[in-house]
Parts: C-alpha cells; structure tokens; sequence
C-alpha cells in the first residue's frame, strides 16, 4: 500500500493512499507534490507503482512549467527496471518532445533500445557512462540482469557461459557465486562445452523447448484480439 497523506479537510481529517488519490481524482494538480514524493518513496523503498508515476506524467502535461527533470528521469529508470513489460514506453509517450531531446532522457531512450533489440554488451557500456543516472535507483542492475536472463531463456536451450556473461555484466568470481545460486535456487545446470568452456543447460520453457508450447486452442482468437485494440487506442 502506498504512502498515506492526510489533504486539510473543513471538518475532519481524513487519511488517504497515494493510489486512492490516484483513482478518486487523476487530474488534480493539488496532488502534483504528493506524487513526486512518492516516486522518491519507491525509489528508497524499492517498489513501484506504474499507475501513480503515469498520473504524474499527465499533470506534468498540463503544468509543463512544474516538471521535474530528476523526477521524470527516475520515473523512466523505475520503467526501464520494470521490462519485459512496456512501462518504458508507457511513460515516454507522456514526456515533452522537446524535453525527450534533452538529457538525462535521450541517454534512458538509448538504453531503452539497446534493451529492446538485445543489444546487451552496447546497454551496459552506455550504462556505465551515465552512472549518474542509473546509480540514484538502487536496485537497477538486478533488475536488468533479471530481464537479461529472460531474455536469453526465450533463445536458448544452452547459454555459453560468454555469453550470459555479456548479458549480465558480471564475470569471474562474481559471475560464478551467481551461477552457485542460479543452480541451487532456478534449478540451472552447469555442463563442460565442446572447448572446455562452461555452458549452462537452462530450464525448459515453452519457448526454448518446442515440444512444451501449449496447444493452438489455447492461443486467443483473432477476432478476440481485434477486439482489444479499439480499447486500447
């Protein structure tokens, strides 16, 4: 539950979550300070709330001269964590074109597409030139190591233990304490390659094991999802 704030009431006080406020009354600016506050608060918290950062980014929409680059940015940040869900650009529709066209936002719209077209080796060298940025969240390398793995899970049966090293940006001593839990806790399997190298045997999914993918019945309809999309625009 999010942070409880008491708004001045004529008769009596009464106690309200950030999302409550959210929900009850999205556009009200009065509310602007509250919803900063509340990013930082799930910046230190580690936790996050999609709905209250988008509200935010709408009131900046209408009170342009009242946004908060620091804020924004760790908004975009907290999305980019958030991946493979498309909170990222969820968010970035609702920035400024003209404030997208500045810093620290062009370098976050850069990692964005490195993360999206699995360009992992460019994602962590542009990240380690922009340790400002990404280093105010704490938590943001787990979370894209996560994703990572994600990732190379929907390619590969077996990962080269090269190339998980890329995508994760750890190596040696790190990268095996990380491969110690993975075994014992994800149930990974760590194999000798062809060349004597490491290769790790990841679990099956439907999406690195064909025979695993569900049946054609259960994908939904077309028409189903053509039904969706007036909704959604």
């Amino acid at each position: 539950m999010g942070r409880e704030i008491e708004p001045q009431k004529s008769e009596q006080q009464v106690s309200y979550t950030v999302e409550q406020l959210v929900a009850v009354n999205p556009y009200n600016p009065d509310i602007l300070p509250d919803l900063e506050n509340y990013v930082n608060e799930q910046v230190a918290s580690q936790t996050y709330s999609l709905d209250a950062n988008l509200c935010l980014l709408r009131l900046y929409q209408f009170e342009p001269e009242r946004l908060s680059t620091q804020i924004v940015a760790r908004i975009l940040v907290k999305a980019l964590m958030a991946m493979p869900a498309p909170d990222f650009s969820l968010c970035h529709f609702l920035i400024p074109e003209r404030v997208q066209m500045e810093q620290p936002f062009k370098t976050l719209i850069v990692l964005s597409h490195y993360l999206e077209t699995g360009g992992f080796r460019l994602f962590w060298d542009e990240a380690a030139k922009s340790r400002h940025i990404v280093d105010a969240v704490p938590g943001f390398e787990q979370a894209i190591q996560a994703y990572a793995v994600h990732v190379l899970s929907l390619t590969y049966q077996k990962v080269p233990r090269s190339v998980l090293a890329e995508a994760i940006n750890i190596e040696g001593l790190s990268l095996d304490k990380f491969l110690e839990q993975r075994v014992a806790d994800c149930g990974w399997v760590i194999e000798k390659g062809q060349g004597g190298g490491q290769v790790i045997a990841l679990p099956k999914t439907e999406f690195n094991h064909s025979e695993l993918k569900k049946n054609s019945g259960d994908a939904v309809p077309l028409d189903h999802v053509t039904r969706i999309f007036p909704i959604l625009s």
